[in-house]
């Protein structure tokens, strides 16, 4: 499963590591702790269904469970190789075994890290990529483009699963989120590409720093090289948008991101079908890609890590009403997320030691 940019390095920051650290918004924190009151209430109603859950796990088919990992393999090289074919776009392409390790990497930093996973993981695969020659307006194109194209297969593939489980109410909402999350991005990466849209986006851009130079901490901070970059920035962002208007692939070339895309999450959501399997259990074919894209959607909400809880609670939720028994679809989704969130958290950290800095390269900040 994508981080969506499916990982720590730290972009530029002024001030102490406390300054620095990821404040959460008061309603967050109010949700989180309601939400952890919640999950204890579960744990203690439903205490006899998770026993029997993972007492089924001991009885797991491990054929099918293999399969799974290959499956939850194939969603990952699929991302990988999405954003590959984007970075093509500047001229070279990070090697596939680097392109790979970062997107398990990456994936690894968005699924566990609290409050801020998902940005560091952008921040992370932004330098990993600057480190290996690709400009910043490409990667940050690329990046867009990617987030953009992942967030609105979901919302169809939610289409899909709402039109074959016969859910109306469903379809509604998969075509709403797929409008949310593909006009507003697509919006601004066409602006660009007019050159009197881009000028009045770089002169908010310039307003809005502008506006962060007035605060109080910033100010104290900038000093007398803070003063020379805010001089040169109007001119840097402009070369800036300049390059992001002047790229751009085939059409078959945006056709093959999309379909990567949407491999993703359909070789995801295969996993998790294998994982029923695994159990011993028939798969709910008639629910499983509204169930799997319902469980995806509430993980991408940010309350938890990598959805950590409401991902397990909207898939056993989902999978019980499409004909599972209550135990038998928590053993499905503790197996699911053992292959799509544990293992890939374990693979992605083992691999960040081995992406560090490269001698002779930098990475600039966009």
């Amino acid at each position: 499963m994508p981080e969506s940019s499916p990982g720590g390095e730290a972009g530029p920051a002024g001030g102490t590591k406390a300054d620095a650290r990821p404040r959460s918004p008061r309603w967050r924190l109010a949700a989180r702790l309601a939400l952890g009151a919640l999950l204890v209430v579960i744990v203690v109603v439903y205490h006899r269904y998770l026993a029997q859950s993972f007492r089924a796990l001991g009885g797991l088919d491990w054929t099918w469970f293999a399969l799974a990992v290959v499956a939850e393999t194939v969603s990952i090289l699929a991302f990988a190789f999405s954003r590959r074919r984007l970075l093509l776009a500047s001229g070279r392409q990070p090697r596939r075994r680097a392109m790979i390790a970062i997107t398990y990497a990456s994936n690894a930093m968005s699924l566990s890290l609290p409050f801020a996973g998902t940005g560091l993981a952008t921040v992370y695969s932004y330098r990993q990529f600057r480190r290996r020659g690709i400009d910043a307006a490409t990667t940050g194109w690329a990046l867009a483009v990617s987030g953009i194209f992942s967030t609105t297969s979901l919302a169809l593939l939610l289409v899909a699963g709402a039109i074959a489980g016969g859910q109306p109410f469903a379809v509604l909402a998969g075509l709403s989120g797929a409008a949310v999350y593909l006009v507003p991005g697509t919006a601004v990466l066409l602006a660009v590409r007019y050159d009197r849209a881009r000028k009045l986006f770089g002169r908010m851009l310039i307003g809005a720093v502008h506006a962060a130079r007035r605060l109080p901490m910033r100010r104290a901070a900038g000093g007398a090289d803070g003063a020379t970059w805010l001089a040169d920035f109007p001119a840097r962002l402009e070369g800036f948008l300049d390059r992001i208007a002047s790229i751009s692939l085939p059409r078959r070339g945006y056709a093959g991101v999309f379909g990567l895309a949407t491999a993703n999450w359909l070789a995801d959501c295969a996993a998790l079908g294998l994982a029923v399997l695994a159990t011993g259990q028939p798969v709910p074919w008639h629910g499983l890609l509204l169930a799997y894209c319902a469980g995806a959607a509430v993980g991408g909400t940010g309350l938890t890590p990598g959805g950590f809880g409401l991902v397990e609670l909207a898939l056993a939720a989902a999978l019980t009403a499409g004909g599972l028994a209550t135990s038998g679809a928590l053993a499905a989704v503790i197996a699911y997320r053992l292959v799509s969130f544990w293992l890939v958290i374990l693979a992605g950290w083992l691999l960040v030691p081995l992406l560090g800095d490269r001698p002779g390269t930098q990475a600039s900040a966009p």
